[in-house]
């Protein structure tokens, strides 16, 4: 008998298992009469916020919107430098161009994949001297894989330099550094609600978490044209409103959201048990962060013969991210890179390798990846 494939990622798998609920919630928002913002989403927003610990969260329509919104309401614009990793999803640095911001590409850690600290003062220190036509703005640290960054020694060297610190979340709901949620430590915070985030809706949503009310209404204004009176623009906006229907389903997920980060970790503790001492470069969490498995990222040797292997014995992977921003087609030989390259970015690019990491997992799922990939390591380590 064929087993089923196990795959990657499977958000559908989230919806069959709280169907009533959220066709609950779907029918509600349809029977509201609200279709545009609404009661559904400010119930969502402020449910996040509460989830968090914040006082503020703007919902939009993506997470690559929520970055740029945070951005402009920040005060990025042309002449302002924006310090972020190229080891993360090309959303980061699109919506700082979007913003009319410069992003300045620091290193990542070894160990965690995250913003290397060293990097980004090296970064700061270099564009000072270098290129006095941008001043230095806002950082950007990925909490990646769901790792969070160091942001002690990010938030030092960036007060240092009177800029800005927005985290992007949007791999990290639920994550906690030193015991502080990820989303509370910066000015700001972007998430992505992509529906095989850890908090997904069925369709698109982003949104921005912040203690500072000013901040917060400028976000929403510029989330719909700039308006702050209706059909009067204070200021030049976009559209980009979070569904209702979406804010509804997100309100349902986000009542599962802490089990569902536990159950991540119990599959994460799962593979890291199975596959200690097999030659695979395994994921290690720092000890002050708690890690909310989004990925389950390895490093391998040879990515393409360990990934068929796998798809051969019915088990799918993916990779995040096949070539970091400074090395795509649309960014190459135009980005601002930290002084001395990113060496640790650029070393891991062939290697990197993303196991199946979802909820619904079943235990013989986990058991069959965890086989698959002892048996290549075995033949090929």
């Amino acid at each position: 008998m064929t087993l089923p494939f196990v795959l990657f990622a499977n958000p559908g798998a989230a919806y069959r298992e709280r169907k009533a609920e959220v066709l609950a919630a779907v029918e509600r928002s349809f029977d509201s009469g609200h279709y545009i913002l609404g009661k559904e989403v400010e119930a969502f927003e402020k449910c996040f916020a509460a989830y968090l610990g914040v006082d503020h969260v703007v919902s939009c329509a993506n997470g690559t919107d929520a970055i740029e919104l945070a951005l402009r309401a920040l005060g990025v614009g042309p002449g302002k430098a924006v310090f972020t990793v190229s080891h993360t999803a090309v959303a980061t640095v699109a919506a700082i161009e979007r913003a009319g911001g410069q992003p300045v590409l620091v290193d990542i850690d070894e160990a965690t994949y995250t913003m290397a600290p060293a990097s980004l003062d090296a970064a700061i220190q270099h564009l000072l001297v270098h290129r006095p036509d941008l001043a230095p703005a806002a950082v950007i640290p990925v909490h990646l894989y769901g790792h969070p960054c160091d942001m002690d020694a990010i938030t030092a060297i960036a007060t240092r330099h009177g800029m800005s610190v927005l985290e992007d979340c949007a791999q990290a709901h639920g994550a906690r550094y030193k015991g502080h949620m990820v989303g509370t430590i910066g000015a700001a915070a972007s998430f992505s609600f992509y529906p095989t985030k850890n908090l997904g809706a069925l369709g698109d949503g982003g949104g921005v978490a912040t203690n500072d009310a000013v901040l917060a209404a400028e976000m929403a204004a510029l989330r719909q044209y700039g308006w702050k009176e209706r059909y009067i623009s204070a200021r030049t906006g976009i559209n980009s409103r979070l569904d209702p229907v979406q804010a509804a389903i997100l309100a349902v997920q986000l009542k599962h959201l802490n089990v569902d980060n536990a159950v991540r970790k119990r599959i994460a503790t799962i593979y890291t048990t199975e596959l200690a001492g097999c030659g695979l470069i395994l994921p290690t969490t720092a000890s002050w962060a708690e890690h909310a498995f989004h990925l389950y990222v390895i490093q391998c040797s040879n990515r393409t013969g360990f990934t068929a292997f796998l798809r051969e014995r019915g088990v799918g992977t993916a990779v995040h991210y096949p070539a970091p921003v400074h090395m795509q087609p649309a960014y190459e030989n135009r980005m601002l890179l930290a002084p001395g390259g990113l060496s640790v970015t650029e070393s891991i690019t062939d290697r990197i390798v993303s196991l199946p990491m979802f909820p619904q997992l079943s235990h013989d799922d986990v058991a069959r990846v965890c086989s698959a990939a002892r048996q290549w390591a075995k033949t090929h380590n």
